[in-house]
């Protein structure tokens, strides 16, 4: 499940706790709300904790090394010219 279907439960989970006055018989519909709440926020830290490890840049370990070339030396292609 990613962050949006995470979202949509919190989302209807709080429709169901606070915006309806239903009543079915045997379902409480409002402990049902806060359940989903409580799953989608579990769901959004999860997810937000495994996006930030995958997020964590490491160095590379060798270095780079750029040629040192002296602009007084020629040998012919160095410049492009020397065809």
């Amino acid at each position: 499940m990613g962050l949006g279907g995470c979202i949509i439960l919190i989302a209807v989970g709080a429709i169901l706790t606070f915006a309806t006055d239903w009543h079915m018989q045997g379902v409480n519909l409002h402990l049902v709300g806060v359940i989903l709440m409580i799953v989608g926020l579990i769901g959004v830290t999860t997810f937000s904790s495994i996006y930030r490890r995958r997020r964590v840049m490491v160095p590379p370990t060798t270095a780079v090394v750029e040629e040192d070339r002296h602009p007084h030396t020629r040998d012919g292609y160095s410049d492009g010219y020397g065809l």
